[in-house]
């Protein structure tokens, strides 16, 4: 039997632009003589449900399971079903003659988002700035219907998700599998239509989904579920984020009721090696990296030594077949950095496999797409732009590299420039001292326009114990580089690191305030820390004064941990302070605003000058 492979990303990934996992396999796979196709469930799917047609039904069936949260968005279903259509063919096409339409009066509902639109928002002059303006207001118009879907439909909707709650931290597989005995719900059955027309129109014998997030997961297991039940001679494999992070501990049998393998890491070998067991020229024996089902127990088939395919020999990701025309653009929030992740179309793309520095104390730098670095040659990555370039249409590249060396890109810049290739580009870099004016002059001349970088919790002797290898006076003078050289720059920020006490999380924000007022950076992101299993803190969390309590692995996956600190704050009470501060700083508003107005509880004036960015900039 020759194998036919279908991959899939099941929803709900990025809605802009292809996730680029799936273009990766194809690329590979292809050259080596498999037959391959591939389908972005999550683009498919959101837009067969945001149509007049689909729209109807959604509001008939919050009818008939009597749900009426959001009465609003009901009494003006008709208005909803009227212009859903309209909208979306302008978040994927962004013409000029249907943002004024979209913008004229009585036009789209005044519902629960739009009508507490943010009103100071300065829009530029002339055709960018109405249709950014009607790209926003459309946005929220959508985020309507989907508040709507959610609330009195399917709970488990969300724009770039689908049943996270259940998968996060799912250590048991008892309450997934208790929702896979649930009937479908209405969005379900329309994904489970789409999956059967894909099946029918490529014909395919072996399906591979690939599930980057927790919220793919669910998904991937209802398609499989259907496959399982209506087409029974398929074989199904998992693998991606999600598995490579959370299943290597694998022991419930239950998955495989529904799939019948599990790979992790790099997918390229162990996809090869079950095409070549599934055609009969291989023993199961000889699979690598791969899990399997024997006598009801749960098998890891891994024959030593693995076949490395370097980054260096891999061929350029094959994004043909993927529906360009059907991504949306959404602009939720305006800064011209943060819009980045959901406007305008990305191709994908990796400089460098795995991190360089690959010692942060927090990072999965044991597994292996952090802790095995790969390089290529500036050749070689300038060549793949070209060939993606003349594949999809698109010159805006996004390098998705845990962090981009330094050496490699200088010698990309060099060589896009010294071949005249005109692309836009942004990547992941750490903040290190090598990013001097020289460097950000030719990055920006080579068509670089952002970097976002890890500042974390912008404490020097934080900074140090997660071995982050850089200070604040390092990060102020590095991201000053980018900015004057008209580089966004974005910052991922991180409070509740352990020991981190309340001082030091004001302190942070002060830093963050100060950063932010001096134009150093651009945008932002806060999160909590969140210890996982396979971080050096993770496996050594008395070196880091945390005692981990939970969860009690059964079986499934296995990732985030939960801890005690009994010499750091309570720093979940912080969350909505650092984030009311942060969507003010992302406006570039309120920098004299007393740091202690963000918060509904007194916290201690901060330690650090008001002059302290601009003294390290002297």
């Amino acid at each position: 039997m020759k194998a036919k492979l279908l991959l899939i990303t099941p929803p709900f990934t990025q809605l802009n632009t292809a996730y680029p996992a799936t273009a990766y396999l194809k690329g590979f796979l292809e050259k080596q003589d498999v037959s391959v196709s591939h389908c972005d469930l999550s683009i498919e799917l959101f837009t067969s449900i945001f149509t007049g047609d689909f729209l109807r039904s959604i509001f008939q069936e919050a009818v008939d399971l009597e749900n009426f949260h959001y009465p609003v968005v009901y009494e003006m279903k008709e208005q909803y079903i009227s212009r859903v259509d309209v909208v979306i063919r302008f978040l994927q096409k962004q013409d000029i003659e249907t943002a004024k339409k979209c913008l004229e009066a009585d036009f789209l509902p005044m519902g629960h988002r739009l009508s507490n639109v943010n009103t100071k928002i300065k829009w530029d002059t002339g055709e960018k700035g109405v249709i950014d303006k009607a790209k926003h207001f459309a946005t929220l118009f959508i985020e309507e219907i989907g508040d709507f879907i959610q609330a009195n439909v399917d709970e488990f909707f969300s724009f770039t998700k689908y049943a996270e709650q259940i998968a996060a931290s799912a250590s048991s597989f008892d309450q997934i599998d208790e929702f896979l005995n649930y009937q479908p719900t209405l969005i379900e059955d329309k994904m489970l239509d789409i999956l059967e027309e894909q099946i029918k129109n490529h014909t395919p014998n072996f399906v591979c989904f690939s599930i980057p997030f927790p919220g793919n997961l669910f998904a991937a297991l209802r398609c499989s579920q259907f496959i399982k039940h209506f087409y029974p001679k398929i074989r199904i494999a998992f693998g991606g984020g999600y598995c490579n992070t959370e299943l290597r501990s694998l022991e419930d049998p239950r998955i495989f009721e529904y799939i019948d393998f599990i790979s992790l890491d790099d997918g390229e070998g162990p996809l090869l090696k079950l095409v070549h067991f599934l055609e009969g020229n291989i023993d199961i024996n000889e699979l690598e990296r791969t899990f399997v089902l024997e006598n009801s127990q749960v098998v890891f088939k891994n024959k030593m030594p693995n076949t490395i395919y370097h980054h260096k020999n891999l061929p350029a990701p094959d994004y043909t077949g993927l529906p360009y025309d059907k991504y949306v653009s959404f602009l939720d929030i305006v800064n011209p950095m943060h819009r980045m992740w959901t406007d305008d179309r990305w191709n994908k793309l990796t400089i460098s496999h795995g991190c360089y520095w690959k010692q942060c104390s927090f990072c999965d730098v044991n597994l292996d797409y952090i802790g095995n670095y790969q390089n290529t040659t500036a050749e070689d990555l300038v060549n793949k732009i070209e060939k993606i370039i003349n594949d999809t249409g698109i010159t805006g590249f996004h390098f998705v590299d845990e962090a981009a060396p330094p050496k490699m890109l200088r010698a990309l810049s060099e060589k896009l420039i010294e071949r005249k290739l005109k692309i836009s580009w942004w990547t992941n870099i750490r903040f290190e001292k090598t990013f001097d004016v020289e460097l950000c002059k030719i990055m920006a001349k080579s068509g670089c326009i952002a970097v976002t970088g890890g500042l974390e919790v912008a404490s020097d002797r934080l900074l140090t114990m997660m071995k982050k290898g850089v200070d604040i006076a390092q990060v102020t003078r590095v991201t000053h580089n980018f900015s004057e050289q008209n580089i966004l720059v974005h910052a991922y920020l991180m409070y509740g690191f352990p020991t981190q006490t309340e001082q030091e999380t004001i302190d942070s924000l002060e830093v963050v305030r100060q950063l932010f007022q001096s134009n150093c950076i651009q945008s932002a992101f806060w999160h909590q820390f969140t210890a996982t299993v396979h971080s050096p803190i993770g496996k050594n969390p008395k070196e880091f004064g945390i005692e981990i309590t939970g969860p009690d692995f059964k079986g499934f996956a296995q990732n985030d941990l939960f801890h005690d600190d009994l010499q750091g704050a309570d720093h979940t009470k912080y969350s909505e302070g650092l984030k009311r501060a942060l969507d003010s700083y992302l406006n570039k508003a309120d920098f004299n605003e007393e740091l202690q107005n963000w918060f509904d509880f007194p916290i201690p004036p901060t330690r650090h000058p008001d002059d302290l960015i601009q003294r390290f900039l002297s």
